[in-house]
């Protein structure tokens, strides 16, 4: 009977899991990696992105987005969206075509791959006779006009990728056709742009590389008209109204030419521009001209600047009546497209969206002065590269208006315009609860992000600059150029990737979201105190030392210096303002941090010890030396690193030299043989090492033994199991757990007398491995609540009558210990299963999908391997565990944080979070629905009908109007069938195959 209780007792609990845990890679913030190609489709009004690591992405409005990855490790280099469908073609490096669809499934729309292709030339022929490099999606919705290296276009039907060969435009045809003087001077080069007239879709130019351009007659299989420019083509653009054909070159300049008009040699020659002076210049890449209702058009173009004076500027001109502005971006410039107002998308120009290698920038191109239009999603994370992270879950709605209202003032250099990218429909639920994800950086800010759904908005941002003296002056970046200077540039795009000190780089923060405090610290040693002020301030920052090394004899900081703190007062603006600030010394890098807000004392620590410190007196009140006297390298900052690295190597290589000289004494041959033995056992023993490894107890002359890795607060049972106190707990590297009583005065008296701190426990860990996490469960064995949290009756109060036990998570295992005695109670070796060692730690609250009252506490583990381990409270057993993190992302891990309710972010890239969830309840991620769009009636009107009746046959194409919509509703909902479309494949692959074989047939025949 005993057993098959047990049996039930366990079934019931994996039922228990199924209803708490559950693991899901919700979705990605940020901007994405390595972009490489741009696209824009007006009628659904959604923007892809495609990376160099093949994938795509699609965005709306905002919580409006989708992602898909191609199969091929290769990078997108076009993206082109079907006129007036929800098909969108990507070409990858690897000259393969990839369709894809937004396909509706339980009243949510999925982007789904449906189709691939690559063109095959005839047998024998150079791949560079098919490989594309220019793609022209027709308004028809049913061709993809593809021009090669070869200077041949191919023609295909889309979405089934057939090729029509008997409507391919060769080059031979082409060359046939242009007038001997020219061709004779020069070869056509590969096909460089294809462009649709707008007017007639029957018509299109071919642009070739070496300058000549055809405008082709799609139906008659002929050229109209020769445009036979001198200079490398870059990009052409045909007017709207048809007249006109622009084209840029790689010279700098554009042309002008009218079409309809044959001999356009001598008369266009004289409408050569080249925007930015007789010097040479740069390509422009790409150019645009649109219409505006009243007045003159738009001129837009990417380059074209001086090449010697700026050559290394990107640069986006745009020229309006008579304002002409050279918009100066941050990094590479990608690609750029300007969205329209009207139904039809056919009105004035509204915004231009530009896509550059570290940021999306959207410009306003209806308000005074072109401002900048702040972006709601693809937010550049990494403006300047970030160092860490902290997450704070249910924000209170008074602190959270608070932050929102001294964000907004930095904003109001932004146009008050609305997002002008509004496709698809977010169909989520709102957030049940605010959130904010802070993140620091390498130039001493601290960005506060609305994490909270799916679009990581920016909210606030924290400068601490402004407290130290830097080299940095203040108005570089907001000078916009002095009056006159030519070409007029305007700096625009927030990426700003230069530190004026590394020094000033945030590494621990810390924000307590009920009093409104928080504090930060930095690589030099550097911890400020900063309160939330509604009004600008004029403020003294004062500054207490530490010395951690507490007069120890023998040791000699070779780090960087400390910051130089500004004496005289400093303006600072609404928002989060440092009133105190507490420097190490030695000013190491922070690795420690915790506040406690209710007691208003800060605790920090670095490689050389531990203190406390009471920002209410602005006092000193606790400073423990860690360091072990064998430990030298603590001593040596990130910059002498630099040297012991030198070192080795060169001790490296003068091993490598004397083993060589022996070598060479001795028998090489069996020296070598029995190099390579060891050599290969080593690497045998290494690949094996993460599963063998047990706990090893570790010598305490490791490095850095005196780290520290963990602080905190705890109020609880320490000197007896009647009377609970104030503590404070610091965990190292080298296993050891510092536990101090503290003593505060009574409320009153607060202001005046001091806190005083008594050693009380220390606890050395037999395997010495690092401490990575102390928490302190109750009498209920649920974990402590945050300071302030019973206050704010948003927890209950811990229970004091049943025994306090304290969980030490190191590297390598997690150990109960009971309280006060300190006496080992149970543990789980996290080694002993399968060589993994803790990374990050958290404790969250795992609520059940299936009721709503019922909860788990737990431990959310991290380990080196990138796995995600869950391990029960109070008992310490082992839950679940999820492959989660590349082992070899060794900085995706290192950046990883947890949130109090079983969510995770951690770094797929300098720019990108990857967001995910352990649990069941609390999963963010897109839900969204895109609707094919209506055919308008002026796309109609232009429509040519390919395979259909001929020009003299015409007179029936009004009666047939009705039958082939109705054609078009079939074949899209066969198109998004499954089945259908691997029927469609087959009968495809078969007609190819037969098509081959009569080939062959008649080739022999």
């Amino acid at each position: 009977m005993k057993r098959f209780r047990r049996h039930g007792h366990e079934s019931h609990r994996d039922r228990l899991k199924q209803e708490l845990f559950q693991f899901n890679k919700a979705m990605e913030h940020g901007f994405p990696h390595q972009p490489s190609a741009l696209g824009y489709s007006p009628s659904l009004q959604l923007l892809a992105i495609g990376t160099r690591s093949g994938a795509i992405k699609l965005y709306g409005a905002p919580g409006v987005e989708f992602m898909g990855l191609h199969d091929e490790n290769a990078a997108v280099t076009q993206v082109h969206f079907m006129p007036h469908q929800v098909e969108l073609v990507t070409l990858l490096d690897d000259n393969s075509l990839h369709m894809w669809t937004l396909k509706g499934h339980n009243g949510l729309s999925e982007l789904l791959e449906i189709g691939r292709f690559t063109l095959m030339g005839p047998p024998g022929a150079p791949p560079s006779v098919t490989r594309v490099t220019a793609v022209l999606a027709h308004s028809s919705g049913e061709l993809l006009l593809l021009g090669t290296e070869g200077g041949h276009v191919f023609i295909v039907e889309v979405p089934g990728f057939r090729e029509l060969e008997e409507r391919n435009i060769s080059l031979d045809q082409v060359a046939s056709s242009v007038p001997d003087d020219y061709i004779g001077r020069r070869n056509l080069e590969h096909v460089e742009a294809l462009q649709e007239n707008p007017i007639e879709s029957n018509q299109v130019v071919v642009g070739y590389g070496r300058g000549l351009m055809v405008i082709w007659d799609l139906e008659k299989q002929c050229a109209i008209q020769h445009i036979p420019a001198t200079q490398q083509l870059e990009s052409m653009w045909w007017t709207e109204d048809g007249s006109y054909i622009l084209s840029s070159h790689s010279d700098g300049s554009y042309c002008r030419w009218m079409v309809g008009v044959e001999d356009v040699n001598e008369e266009e020659e004289e409408k050569s521009d080249i925007p930015y002076g007789h010097f040479p210049c740069k390509a422009i890449s790409k150019i645009i001209q649109l219409p505006t209702r009243e007045g003159p058009p738009f001129l837009l173009f990417s380059g074209g600047m001086p090449r010697a004076s700026y050559g290394d500027r990107h640069c986006i001109t745009v020229n309006h009546s008579k304002t002409q502005v050279a918009l100066d971006f941050t990094s590479r410039i990608i690609d750029f497209f300007v969205i329209r107002d009207g139904p039809q998308h056919t009105g004035n120009p509204s915004a231009l969206v530009v896509l550059v290698e570290e940021e999306l920038v959207v410009i306003d191109l209806q308000s005074e002065g072109w401002p900048v239009i702040q972006t709601p999603y693809l937010v550049p994370l990494h403006s300047s590269a970030i160092t860490c992270s902290h997450h704070v879950s249910a924000i209170p709605l008074k602190l959270w208006e608070r932050i929102i209202t001294a964000g907004a003032l930095q904003n109001t250099h932004y146009s008050k315009k609305p997002w002008p990218i509004t496709g698809g429909q977010n169909l989520a639920s709102d957030p049940p609860q605010r959130d904010l994800l802070l993140t620091g950086h390498e130039d001493g800010t601290v960005r506060f992000w609305d994490a909270s759904g799916v679009c990581l908005y920016p909210v606030y941002k924290l400068s601490t600059a402004s407290v130290f003296h830097t080299d940095a002056d203040p108005n570089d970046n907001l000078n916009p150029g002095t009056e006159g200077e030519w070409p007029p540039f305007r700096k625009v795009g927030c990426f700003d990737p230069y530190s004026d000190d590394p020094r000033l780089g945030i590494q621990k923060i810390h924000l307590c979201k009920y009093s409104g405090y928080l504090t930060v610290a930095g690589t030099a040693g550097q911890i400020l105190v900063l309160e939330l002020n509604d009004e600008a301030a004029e403020l003294n920052v004062e500054v207490k030392v530490v010395d951690l090394l507490q007069g120890q004899e023998g040791f000699r900081w070779k780090g960087h210096t400390r910051l130089d703190v500004r004496e005289e007062p400093v303006q600072f603006p609404p928002g989060f303002q440092p009133f105190t600030l507490v420097q190490c010394q030695p000013p190491a890098v922070v690795t420690a941090l915790t506040l406690h807000s209710e007691w208003k004392v800060v605790a920090f620590g670095t490689s050389h010890g531990f203190g406390l410190y009471d920002y209410q007196q602005k006092n000193n009140v606790l400073v423990k030396c860690t360091l072990n006297p064998s430990d030298q390298l603590a001593m040596e900052g990130p910059l002498s690193r630099v040297k012991s690295i030198k070192k080795s190597l060169r001790q490296s290589f003068r091993r490598i030299r004397r083993s060589r000289v022996s070598l060479r004494k001795h028998h090489v041959n069996k020296q070598l043989q029995e190099a390579n033995a060891r050599l290969e056992a080593e690497l045998a023993e290494m690949e094996l090492a993460p599963v063998q490894r047990k706990i090893e107890a570790r010598s305490s002359d490791d490095s850095f033994t005196g780290l520290v890795r963990t602080l905190y607060f705890a109020d609880t049972f320490l000197s007896d199991s009647s009377h609970n106190t104030p503590s404070l707990w610091a965990g190292t590297n080298g296993g050891c757990v510092f536990a101090y009583m503290l003593r505060f005065p009574p409320v009153e008296h607060r202001a005046d007398e001091p806190i005083s701190a008594q050693p009380a426990k220390e606890i050395q860990l037999m395997h010495r491995a690092p401490v990575v996490g102390i928490v302190v469960l109750d009498g209920h064995g649920a974990p402590l609540p945050e300071p302030l949290e019973v206050a704010h009756d948003l927890a209950r109060l811990p229970e004091m009558q049943g025994s306090h036990h304290l969980l030490v998570i190191s590297e390598e295992q997690f150990k109960v210990f009971t309280l006060p005695k300190v006496s080992a109670k149970m543990k789980l070796k996290l080694t002993a299963i399968d060589g993994s060692r803790v990374r990050r730690v958290g404790v969250a609250w795992f609520g059940s999908s299936r009721t709503e009252d019922y909860g788990e506490s737990g431990l959310v583990v991290l380990t080196n391997q990138g796995d995600v381990h869950v391990v029960s409270l109070p008992h310490v057993k082992m839950q679940v565990q999820y492959p989660c993190i590349r082992r070899e992302d060794v900085s995706g891990i290192a950046s990883c944080v947890f949130t109090k309710h079983g969510q995770g972010f951690y770094l797929i890239s300098p720019s990108e979070f990857e967001r995910f969830s352990l649990s069941t309840r609390c999963l963010v991620e897109p839900r969204c629905l895109v609707e094919p769009p209506l055919h308008s009636g002026s796309f109609d009107q232009h429509q040519p009908q390919y395979g259909g009746p001929s020009s003299a046959a015409r007179s029936t194409q009004d009666s047939e109007d009705a039958e082939s919509a109705a054609r078009r509703v079939m074949e899209h909902a066969l198109l998004n069938d499954e089945k259908v479309l691997q029927e469609i494949q087959k009968s495809l692959e078969g007609d190819q195959v037969s098509f081959l074989e009569n080939n062959v047939k008649s080739a022999v025949a």
